[in-house]
């Protein structure tokens, strides 16, 4: 039976409700702090990833696509057709594993839905800075709601798939929508969605451009809505909804703090530019070095005992050959990297670097083992073991690993973060350009026209 009658009761009734009736005076200031945080910790590793040369070949491929010059590419500002500004900057944003997540949920948010909403908002103006909080904050809601919800090992890319739907959710509330109007648009938003893990098990450069194309179906699915078309009404809980097919081991309750939890709150930075399951490894070893200072030729075995997802998501092979999507994921090769290194960096997945006969020598001494979480959509805890070969055994547990609400990075390592995200593009940010951006967001409840911050993400002339 079909449960698309709008009952109180209905989740998607419920969703909607909720993108309609949210404003900014609504949001508590610490809601407020935390979407500009991730708003600027997102834009900073957007510049960074202007430096990997795909990013010239998907501007080529997307040329073809149509004209236009409605909003900005970021970093080089190049003009664009909306829909193509937000598919490059999602691309971007991702695509060195370094933007934010919602760990409970496995959903990178932000990815999708910064640089949807920006590029939406510069093509249409007179989008203010208040409008775009309460729009990224709604849109992680219900986003991270749909992820968090999910019990099943994850077959389909959450991140893009949960993303696409907030986005939409973030541009319906942006646009004022009527109730029908945002239920069609999320309705065809998830008639378009795309991504499967077999890019990921891959390490596949498809990966970070699923992100991308999402941004698209957002766009494409509220315009469809604005011209009276009806999308699927019952798109989450119907015979054929998203968790019927995508997640069909779903627990409902995880709604039951929809409109007061305010999950822009609930995300993890992450420190280093690799995916989020190797962080516990990352952490772990370096704090141990740290307590201990033992010296790496010491070092007989490190074993790195995490739940399913993390086996799932970074316990592969380092290989001599890998490219640096599949290097990202590999947990033997970041911990072994960090540990020779001090931290990890984007410079770390240059083909020099991969190829390095210590890490690969190191990461072949680093094992990732099941702990005895059984949850399949858990990141933490973690412990970390390390056994010398002097016969010392040490080891730390990892409730929360770095970054995370449990274990905060905080406002001088965030900025920090993001200085050298923005230094580490195709060209570095100057501390002046820099200034002035941070300076924006710090500002952004303040801003009438988000073209302004737009205009602050063009690399420095004197730079080009």
């Amino acid at each position: 039976m079909s449960s698309s009658k709008a009952s109180p009761s209905n989740i998607t009734y419920r969703l909607v409700k909720h993108v309609r009736q949210q404003t900014y005076e609504r949001l508590s200031k610490a809601a407020v702090e935390s979407t500009k945080i991730f708003i600027l910790d997102s834009l900073g590793v957007a510049l960074s990833g202007t430096r990997v040369p795909m990013v010239r070949e998907l501007e080529t491929v997307a040329a073809e696509w149509g004209s236009g010059n409605a909003a900005r590419i970021w970093g080089s500002g190049r003009r664009v057709p909306a829909a193509t500004a937000a598919f490059i900057n999602g691309y971007q944003i991702h695509n060195q594993e370094w933007d934010c997540v919602h760990e409970p949920a496995v959903v990178h948010p932000m990815a999708v839905v910064l640089p949807t909403l920006l590029a939406w908002s510069e093509a249409q103006g007179g989008v203010s800075g208040r409008q775009l909080i309460t729009g990224c904050s709604v849109a992680v809601d219900v986003a991270t709601g749909i992820g968090r919800a999910a019990l099943n090992k994850m077959r389909f890319f959450r991140p893009a798939m949960c993303g696409a739907l907030g986005a939409t959710a973030g541009l319906a509330n942006i646009e004022g929508l009527d109730a029908a109007t945002t239920r069609s648009a999320l309705g065809l938003a998830y008639s378009q969605l795309s991504g499967t893990m077999q890019a990921h098990i891959e390490g596949s450069p498809v990966l970070p451009m699923q992100i991308g194309f999402n941004t698209r179906v957002a766009f494409d699915a509220v315009r469809l809505a604005r011209c009276g078309i009806r999308g699927p009404v019952d798109f989450l809980e119907g015979p054929f909804g998203y968790f019927t097919l995508m997640d069909p081991e779903w627990e409902p309750a995880e709604f039951a703090q929809l409109e007061t939890r305010e999950a822009i709150t609930e995300l993890s930075h992450k420190p280093f530019p690799s995916g989020r399951a190797t962080h516990g490894g990352i952490d772990g070893v370096l704090t141990l070095r740290e307590q201990h200072g033992f010296a790496l030729e010491h070092i007989g075995e490190i074993r790195v005992r995490a739940p399913p997802l993390v086996i799932q998501l970074a316990d592969r092979a380092p290989l001599p050959d890998m490219v640096p999507s599949y290097a990202r994921l590999c947990l033997p090769y970041v911990a072994a990297t960090a540990l020779l290194t001090g931290s990890v960096g984007v410079d770390d997945f240059e083909p020099t670097a991969l190829s390095d006969p210590h890490r690969q020598a190191l990461a072949t001494r680093i094992r990732v083992e099941l702990n005895e979480n059984a949850s399949r959509n858990a990141l933490a805890p973690q412990r970390v073991e390390i056994s010398l070969l002097d016969g010392r055994e040490l080891a730390l547990d990892l409730p929360a690993v770095l970054g995370a609400p449990g274990r905060p990075l905080g406002h001088e390592r965030h900025c920090a973060k993001f200085r050298r995200a923005a230094t580490s593009g195709l060209r570095p940010m100057s501390a002046r350009a820099m200034d002035h951006l941070q300076q924006l967001v710090d500002d952004l409840e303040q801003l009438d026209e988000l073209c302004q911050l737009v205009d602050a993400l063009v690399f420095d002339p004197d730079t080009l």
